[in-house]
């Protein structure tokens, strides 16, 4: 390893989902800061013996710069393991910024988010031909605001795919502003701890949501998914139709040429 910081993503809750880059930077690390109310344990048996780690969820951000700093100036290699992919609501710019000041060197390795997890929980698809081609990942403000031209209203105008983190403790909020933007009844489905052992899924509508959300007793670690890819006719997808051509394939009608 390279003597510098690695910000990696440690997927959504099934240690197995960190990439094998990851998971080969972790076990090699000296000094692991991860996110303790997020990310499991076990992540911390690949690592080897003797690794110091401290859980990040006790820290602010001037302490979690200082054991960088202090261990990075020692040589040792330092994994800042973050939930899911670390460039989704993981705060990672403000550590990156300050590690700049310090002309630590760092680099992010890529993680599987809980947004597609929670798709695969419930084996849906989030881009369906003539359904929705785009997917809007958002929350609701709570304690920490949005932009206003961010408000869920406006994005579920679109009409479009939507995954919202962060949320699902203002669930009757939520539905609110989604039926408002969306201005019908869709589907929704609400994934807790996606891939953990202990995971949770439920499916409804706008309608019905809220109430299935409370008695399930979910109020963290939440996915709340929106739209019509969750139960929908679609179209098929051209990449595998017979008739059209791409450049590896030729259409089942056209001349092969030979």
């Amino acid at each position: 390893m390279v003597n510098k910081v690695y910000f990696i993503g440690a997927g959504p809750g099934d240690v197995d989902l960190i990439t094998v880059k990851g998971r080969n930077i972790l076990s090699g690390a000296d000094v692991v800061i991860y996110a303790g109310s997020l990310v499991s344990k076990e992540h911390m048996n690949y690592c080897k013996n003797g690794v110091k780690t401290y859980n990040s969820a006790s820290m602010t951000l001037k302490e979690v710069i200082e054991v960088i700093d202090k261990y990075y100036n020692e040589g040792k290699n330092v994994v800042r393991l973050h939930t899911g992919d670390p460039t989704i609501y993981g705060a990672i710019k403000e550590q990156m910024d300050e590690l700049d000041k310090l002309h630590i060197p760092y680099e992010v390795v890529p993680g599987v988010s809980s947004f597609t997890a929670a798709a695969a929980a419930i084996k849906s698809e989030f881009t369906l031909p003539n359904v929705s081609q785009t997917v809007i990942l958002t929350r609701m403000e709570g304690r920490t605001p949005v932009p206003e031209n961010e408000s869920l209203e406006k994005l579920a105008s679109v009409g479009c795919s939507m995954a919202l983190f962060l949320s699902v403790n203002m669930i009757d909020k939520v539905v609110e502003r989604l039926r408002a933007g969306y201005g019908r009844n869709v589907p929704v489905a609400v994934i807790q701890k996606a891939t953990w052992q202990d995971e949770k899924c439920v499916v409804g509508t706008l309608d019905d949501i809220a109430e299935k959300v409370k008695s399930e007793n979910i109020t963290k670690t939440a996915q709340i998914l929106v739209g019509d890819f969750i139960n929908c006719e679609y179209d098929r997808s051209l990449l595998y139709d017979e008739n059209f051509t791409h450049m590896y394939r030729k259409g089942k009608n056209e001349d092969s040429g030979n």
